[in-house]
């Protein structure tokens, strides 16, 4: 096997991990008042922007590390992260490129459509991305063995699955409120969870034969 997509698959992943983490931060810092727009929303879609290829990378990486009978179920993984990356990506670069813009120069009335706010088109396609990463994490279940660090990724990714559906319900609920949003609080603590341990995963693969330099 390439060391190269060891490598790939392990920065790649500590990159998704960071940019999670900061993420989470940030909407942290603007739910208690501490950063101001526009800012604020600068930030959290930069960094969930920032999510969206390292993750990629990860699960691609993945997907060519794993056993060729199991390459069904990475596979599949790595089809519902694309969809989550177009998605997310779609909303992130609108947000950041069209709209925060126009709010700064008052036109905002002209696009309003393309905000993101509760239940719009694209709080929407954030959902569904967010819903398919979770996806993504189930399909792949059956990869992981039970044992060694495996048990511990397959966890984490379980874990994260199981988070999808408070996703899926804070995101559809009729009435959003911070209150509601604090419901997701534990995929902020699963979602970098996997990625991270999936990322020293493929770094221990390589083991005492293929070091990370």
């Amino acid at each position: 096997m390439n060391k190269r997509i060891f490598k790939v698959g392990y920065w790649s992943g500590l990159a998704a991990f960071i940019a999670t983490v900061a993420f989470y931060i940030v909407q942290m810092l603007q739910i208690l008042d501490l950063l101001i727009y526009p800012m604020d929303e600068i930030l959290i879609y930069g960094f969930s922007l920032c999510i969206t290829l390292p993750f990629l990378l990860e699960m691609l990486a993945f997907h060519h590390v794993v056993p060729e009978e199991k390459k069904f179920w990475s596979h599949a993984a790595l089809l519902f992260t694309a969809i989550y990356v177009v998605f997310v990506t779609a909303n992130y670069v609108v947000q950041l490129a069209t709209v925060i813009p126009a709010t700064l120069q008052g036109t905002a009335e002209e696009i309003q459509l393309l905000k993101q706010t509760p239940h719009s088109l694209f709080w929407d396609f954030d959902a569904i991305g967010y819903i398919f990463m979770g996806l993504a994490t189930f399909i792949a279940i059956p990869v992981f063995e039970k044992h060694g660090i495996q048990k511990w990724v397959r966890y984490s990714f379980i874990a994260h699955t199981i988070t999808t559906p408070l996703i899926a319900f804070v995101y559809f609920y009729p009435d959003f409120s911070e209150r509601l949003l604090l419901l997701a609080t534990p995929w902020a603590i699963t979602a970098p969870l996997f990625m991270l341990l999936l990322a020293i995963m493929m770094k221990k693969e390589i083991g005492d034969k293929h070091s990370i330099e």
